[in-house]
């Protein structure tokens, strides 16, 4: 594996520091006024998901690891557990469904999802930046209101409440950025 020195870290970037595996979550150089600039990044743990604050200097030495990317498609959820499966081995993998957090509302039925794996070991999912939902509960349109910086709350098919602007209504889908968490288009 690469080793980077510690002024090259950004956010996004998975490293092997302390016999764990981390990913660089906030990476801020600082230089101070006396002594050598270094780099203070917020790690969180792959596996467990703690969270380390870490200085590395310019000269310090780190392992930038690598991880694999499949497609997979989702198929359930049991006892809290994600089930996917690889589409060209049909294998099937589970993951601890809290690595997505606040974004799970937005995993669908069939939909394929990035997993990222550590040798065999599935570490991270990601979703697709933006999915189809539809519009269960919102305020009724209003004719001859603009668009212009007006937008009003709906509640999602998933459960979860965005704005949205003006002429959506009620039963309308509409593509929504999973990162975000905010109305892109109409579908």
């Amino acid at each position: 594996m690469p080793k980077i020195n510690g002024n090259e870290i950004r956010p996004g970037n998975i490293l092997e520091h302390d016999g764990g595996l981390w990913a660089a979550v906030k990476v801020s150089h600082v230089k101070p006024g006396k002594g050598g600039a270094f780099a203070q990044v917020e790690l969180k743990n792959l596996r467990d998901g703690r969270k380390l604050n870490e200085r590395f200097r310019s000269e310090d030495k780190v392992e930038r690891v690598r991880l694999d990317q499949k497609d997979q498609q989702f198929l359930y959820e049991t006892d809290g557990r994600l089930v996917f499966m690889d589409s060209e081995t049909y294998e099937q993998t589970e993951l601890d469904a809290e690595l997505l957090g606040d974004r799970r509302p937005f995993l669908q039925d069939g939909m394929t999802a990035t997993v990222e794996y550590f040798g065999e070991e599935a570490l991270t999912v990601s979703l697709p930046q933006k999915v189809v939902c539809k519009v269960v509960e919102t305020e009724p349109v209003v004719k001859g209101q603009t668009a212009a910086n007006s937008y009003k709350p709906a509640i999602l098919d998933n459960g979860v409440r965005i704005m949205v602007p003006p002429f959506i209504g009620v039963d309308e889908d509409i593509i929504v950025n999973t990162e975000l968490f905010e109305y892109s288009e109409r579908a």
